[in-house]
């Protein structure tokens, strides 16, 4: 399954989990896996929230009897409550309540946010603990949980550790965190990575995240919006501040978008499977919650990213170019094509492009650089809309031919490759087209392999 976050409220830890909670069928494999990892005086408390009229899950984390004050570094509910700014928070660390059909009022003790104080230290109590970088992987570590759920929770503090590094100039084993460090904010990572797991979600993109604006105040005292470790999380991420006054991402809540978002921009097409809000605890004019949307890969349309990488040429021979053409082709191009231009001083020219996938495109661009007269190249990203498609085999007098398919948008289109046209039709000695329609009336596959 894929998913698609909408972070028009940021996001925090909580309610990041709140969400994915609600696309679970069956909410108590969730509460039973929390519940495995052993940790006494930890109760997670699940309840519907109404935000502007929308309901919700709110997650909360109770620990020895009180409510946890400190999950995540800046955004707490509570620790906004000592700023001034303390109503634009998303509280996210503290909205674990869950929505309507999750159980609630729901309290089970034991969660996973218990895991948060590692073996050694449960004799001390939980209540206000916090742990440094090694004592929350060790902690991780040790948890029931599977390899791929523990590897993805290291990874998210990996993340917090390196920029709370960067921004306090600490050696990331010597840093100690504050808010982040809370058992809560390790059930938050813990149970997001646990639900990514459940839900068996292959990829997760998500919208530009709102940050909101103004100052917050946290333990190294007031500071500007987005929090510098947040801010250092999200650089290289679309942000933006919008509106709202106040603290709407954490730092843990950009960590978990950080681990696991392949891609942030608009909601690609899909056909929604199942929709959770992940709901704030403050009351903002806009309904403070995250929403996910879990979608089947196989749908009959998907969005994707390309990047166009192109030159001008007006000084290379047409065999020269050609060899470049090729050169782009075995590498991982896409589409490489030619198109006809005029450039100064009325030169005839020709501009070389080839389209290739995100993470390509600076192999591609060298490639074009060294196998060209240019002395630069550009680049542009794309976003477009694809068919869904897949590949068949069918037996015809001329030989196996592969039927390629694409279907999507109420249609459906079919065409035989045309290397293994050519093949046959010269070996038979027949017409290309002869080949070619008779391999697409035999359309019935007889063997399927998606691309």
């Amino acid at each position: 399954m894929k998913l698609y976050l909408q972070c028009s409220m940021g996001a925090s830890g909580n309610m990041v989990m709140a969400a994915l909670y609600e696309l679970l069928p069956d909410k108590t494999i969730f509460h039973e896996a929390m519940q495995r990892l052993g940790l006494p005086g930890v109760v997670l408390n699940y309840s519907a929230s109404t935000k502007c009229g929308i309901t919700g899950t709110h997650i909360s984390v109770k620990i020895d009897g009180d409510e946890e004050k400190s999950d995540d570094v800046y955004n707490d509910d509570h620790e906004h409550h000592q700023h001034g700014h303390a109503n634009h928070h998303h509280d996210n660390h503290h909205d674990h309540g869950n929505h309507h059909n999750h159980d609630n009022h729901h309290e089970h003790t034991n969660h996973s946010h218990d895991h948060h104080h590692s073996h050694s230290h449960k004799d001390t109590g939980n209540k206000g603990r916090r742990y440094n970088y090694k004592e929350i992987l060790t902690l991780i570590k040790e948890l029931d949980l599977p390899a791929k759920v523990k590897e993805n929770a290291a990874g998210v503090y990996e993340i917090l550790g390196k920029a709370e590094a960067k921004v306090h100039g600490t050696p990331l084993d010597e840093i100690h965190f504050h808010e982040v460090g809370s058992i809560d904010a390790v059930v938050d990572v813990v149970g997001c990575s646990l639900l990514v797991d459940m839900l068996e979600i292959t990829e997760i993109t998500a919208s530009p995240v709102h940050v909101g604006f103004g100052m917050v105040r946290c333990e190294h005292g007031i500071l500007p919006v987005p929090a510098p470790a947040t801010a250092e999380i999200l650089n290289g991420i679309p942000m933006y501040s919008g509106r709202i006054e106040g603290e709407l991402c954490t730092p843990t809540g950009a960590a978990i978008l950080k681990r696991f978002v392949s891609n942030f921009g608009p909601m690609p097409v899909m056909t929604a499977k199942n929709i959770g809000y992940g709901m704030g605890t403050k009351d903002f004019e806009a309904a403070n919650c995250l929403r996910a949307f879990l979608f089947d890969p196989a749908v009959e349309n998907d969005q994707d990213t390309v990047i166009e990488i192109s030159c001008n040429l007006d000084d290379m021979t047409p065999e020269a170019i050609g060899s470049a053409f090729d050169i782009l082709l075995e590498n991982g191009a896409l589409d490489v094509y030619i198109t006809p231009i005029m450039m100064k001083k009325n030169r005839p020219a020709v501009m070389l492009s080839c389209l290739c996938k995100e993470g390509d495109n600076e192999a591609l661009a060298d490639i074009m650089i060294n196998h060209t007269t240019t002395l630069g190249v550009r680049s542009k990203k794309y976003s477009r809309t694809v068919m869904e498609r897949s590949t068949s085999t069918v037996h015809t007098e001329y030989g196996d031919i592969r039927i390629k398919h694409a279907k999507g948008f109420n249609t459906e289109k079919h065409k035989p490759e045309y290397e293994d046209v050519i093949k046959a039709a010269k070996a038979h000695n027949v017409p290309f087209q002869q080949v070619y329609d008779t391999a697409l009336n035999q359309r019935k596959p007889t063997k399927s392999i998606d691309e």
